[in-house]
């Protein structure tokens, strides 16, 4: 738990160096009862050994021949850096009430943390600590930050070493804290993280509600996104290690790019989803693809890459995924897409935190308060604009349906309202509104066609004219391969290619007063009456040829469409009604498409 070692046997020159430091080789800290906080890095001298051999006697050599330099703008964030770094301060307990300090080290990612206290009797403590140990072991209390407890003496100068060493990014702001100021501080910053975490975990619970309920694939990769982004987070502050792998140091050292990675995916998903690349902008929806492609073979890469190639490349790439993903929320808004609006005004919001995260990353930019935790405010926006622009995205949606459904509306009572132009204003109005329930009621509102449930109201009734001696037969329609025209082109294009079959079968079926409905998915069927098994089979025959003959094109896109047929003409005889006589027609269908599709069979067939 970061114990503090003696250092014995060491010999007399090197104490008599260590007591002989000039004064101003580390600037005095002098510590009061109304300082129970310092920021120890505007005093704070350090040195790069670039080769990570330096001893605490060498380091002390350097520091009284002069070889140690302020920190550059005091700032302690160097980027990533290879070899070791040593910090001195000299510290002067002049507090009553306070002889126990807690050195803190407020970056979670070191890997190897030494501490080195040269008291005024010659007496040398070290403790270590650092990710590269099991938590537990490696801080003086259970804090997501290293830390170590010193004893300073009342009235005698302490000079204290601080060795780093770490393939994460060398940030190193050194601060002392009382124990009663360390209590508040680590209270509100746990309070701080507890509402950030809270609102991540609400965003959370009411999307994945949404999604289970809408089925919507924006709704699931922004459940990824926020999961992936939360636990870069968790990771970055210590608490992963605190919490989840205390006793796993590969753990520890491979969170980081393993998290950036995966948030990175979610991201890209989310943001393909949302915008509809696919649809759009089909060379951007490449890009993101080939982003992801990235990303995946990084996160296993990163399994076995040393920490300090993976994450360099993790954290870098970081500002071309994020650009990319703006520039994608620009263009997209240009095109005219206004959700995207949303999206981009909130991907600003983390595009500034998170960059700034990165610039410290990198020693771009110094650590303060917004740059440290620019990443927390930035994405917390970032993620309630995102919620706010997946309701205004499916508002627009609904919006847009309920637009096809108040024209298709419009357009019947039109039609309506021409046929009864004769009767009186009153029975008009109240003919009108029947009309327009009973119509909406029995409209399919992709296709326009008859619904199923009028087609079996209507189907009813020619069966007791074919009981009476006219003949009657049945079509069962089924477009072929369909699914694969949605997985291929989207399922809008689906939708018109489904609205243009429905009128070419409509348009052919026109002048032989067919009763036509569309039957469920991509599923016809039609009630030729005064036709016989051998009329019905022509007419299927005929509707085949003509959906071969007239590919269906839209927007540049020309797709082939083919159809299987089922005839059956029905005999009054046979018991079951409706029913039984579509499940004739139907098996026959099932036959045509056993026998390879884009097919006329009939019942006539099956029973021989």
């Amino acid at each position: 738990m970061g114990i503090a070692r003696s250092l014995p046997g060491i010999c007399l020159g090197w104490l008599l160096l260590l007591a002989a430091l000039p004064a101003w080789a580390s600037e005095m800290v002098v510590l009061t009862d109304a300082t129970p906080r310092v920021a120890l890095t505007p005093y704070v001298l350090y040195y790069h050994d670039a080769a990570a051999r330096d001893s605490l006697q060498d380091a002390a050599h350097k520091l009284a021949n002069n070889r140690f330099a302020r920190l550059p703008d005091e700032s302690a964030a160097f980027g990533f850096q290879s070899g070791a770094y040593w910090f001195s301060v000299r510290l002067l307990n002049r507090s009553l009430h306070e002889r126990r300090w807690l050195l803190i080290q407020q970056y979670a990612l070191s890997d190897h943390i030494d501490v080195y206290a040269h008291f005024a009797d010659g007496r040398i403590e070290h403790w270590q600590g650092g990710d590269a140990m099991p938590f537990a072991q490696g801080r003086s209390i259970r804090y997501r930050h290293p830390n170590f407890r010193i004893e300073l003496p009342r009235d005698q100068p302490v000079d204290v070493f601080v060795r780093v060493q770490s393939q994460s990014s060398m940030q190193v702001p050194l601060t002392l804290y009382t124990q009663s100021a360390f209590t508040e501080m680590s209270r509100d910053a746990q309070l701080g993280m507890g509402v950030y975490y809270g609102i991540l975990l609400a965003l959370f619970f009411y999307n994945m509600v949404l999604w289970l309920t809408l089925r919507d694939a924006s709704y699931f990769w922004y459940l990824l996104h926020i999961s992936a982004f939360g636990l870069v987070l968790f990771t970055l502050n210590g608490l992963g290690f605190e919490y989840l792998w205390p006793r796993s140091t590969w753990l520890a050292d491979k969170s980081v790019p393993l998290s950036i990675c995966l948030s990175q995916i979610g991201m890209q998903q989310f943001t393909r989803t949302f915008l509809g690349l696919n649809e759009r902008w089909r060379m951007g929806d490449r890009i993101s693809l080939g982003i992801i492609a990235f990303y995946l073979i990084l996160g296993f890469a990163s399994a076995r890459l040393p920490y300090h190639v993976s994450t360099p490349i993790a954290s870098a790439s970081v500002f071309l995924s994020i650009t990319w993903v703006a520039t994608l929320g620009l263009v997209i808004t240009r095109r005219g897409y206004k959700p995207a609006v949303i999206f981009l005004l909130a991907w600003a919001m983390f595009l500034l935190g998170t960059g700034m995260f990165a610039a410290v990353a990198f020693g771009l930019m110094p650590k303060v308060f917004f740059t440290e935790y620019g990443k927390e405010i930035g994405s917390a926006m970032e993620m309630l604009l995102l919620s706010i622009g997946l309701g205004y995205r499916y508002s627009a949606l609904r919006s847009e349906n309920e637009r096809i459904i108040r024209e298709s509306r419009d357009q019947l009572e039109q039609k309506v309202a021409q046929r009864t132009s004769e009767l009186s204003n009153a029975l008009n109005q109240l003919a009108d509104a029947h009309a327009r329930l009973r119509e909406s009621s029995q409209r399919d509102s992709l296709t326009g066609l008859h619904n199923r449930t009028y087609f079996h109201e209507g189907f009813e009734s020619l069966l007791s004219q074919a009981r009476s001696g006219r003949s009657l037969s049945l079509l069962m329609i089924d477009l072929d391969h369909f699914k694969q025209i949605n997985d291929r082109h989207g399922h809008l294009i689906g939708d018109q290619c489904l609205r243009w079959a429905a009128g070419v079968i409509g348009q052919t079926l026109r002048q032989h007063n067919a009763l036509l409905a569309r039957f469920g998915g991509e599923e016809f069927v039609v009630a030729l009456p005064g036709m016989d098994l051998e009329a019905a089979a022509h007419v299927a025959e005929e509707l085949r040829m003509r959906l071969r003959a007239e590919p269906f094109r839209h927007q540049g896109i020309t797709i082939a469409v083919t159809a299987s047929f089922g005839v059956h003409a029905v005999d009054t005889r046979m018991k079951g009604g409706a029913e039984a006589v579509l499940q004739v027609a139907d098996d026959a269908l099932y036959r045509a498409k056993a026998d390879g599709r884009d097919c006329v069979r009939t019942s006539a067939v099956m029973a021989a």
